[in-house]
């Protein structure tokens, strides 16, 4: 049941991360070929896809939490039980999963979308400067 979680957990990340990765490919690339130059433009579009292929593996299979089915916890000093792996357990690990390749995904998008606003708004300044003062 256990080997039935982890392959269950990647896959689930693999696929959320895939398909998310297929919705933000065309905006990421218009905004980075906005902001750089095209030719460097569809190498950072492959790096930042990447982080987000590894960011929602990594959020979503979580190895530190699996790991309480099938190694005791220390508590207190003592001891505890190896965690069963119900039918329930395994559907909510399984939701973890795809809650946390969700928040894995998003915090890479957050901090994209966030610094490529301020680089489109520090071109927005310069451009504007280099056009000169308006005239009235």
């Amino acid at each position: 049941m256990f080997v039935v979680l982890l392959f269950g957990s990647l896959v689930i990340a693999l696929v959320i991360s895939h398909v998310l990765t297929r919705i933000f490919k065309s905006s990421i690339s218009g905004i980075l070929s906005r902001i750089i130059s095209e030719d460097i433009s569809s190498a950072w579009v492959r790096y930042i896809l990447f982080a987000m292929y590894v960011a929602g593996v990594s959020s979503g299979v979580r190895i530190w939490e699996l790991e309480r089915y099938i190694s005791p916890q220390v508590i207190a000093g003592k001891v505890q039980e190896v965690l069963t792996l119900t039918g329930e357990r395994l559907l909510l690990e399984l939701y973890g999963t795809l809650i946390g390749t969700l928040q894995g995904v998003s915090g890479v998008l957050l901090l994209f979308f966030v610094v490529a606003l301020i680089a489109y708004v520090l071109m927005r300044v310069v451009e504007s400067r280099r056009a000169g003062p308006a005239k009235p």
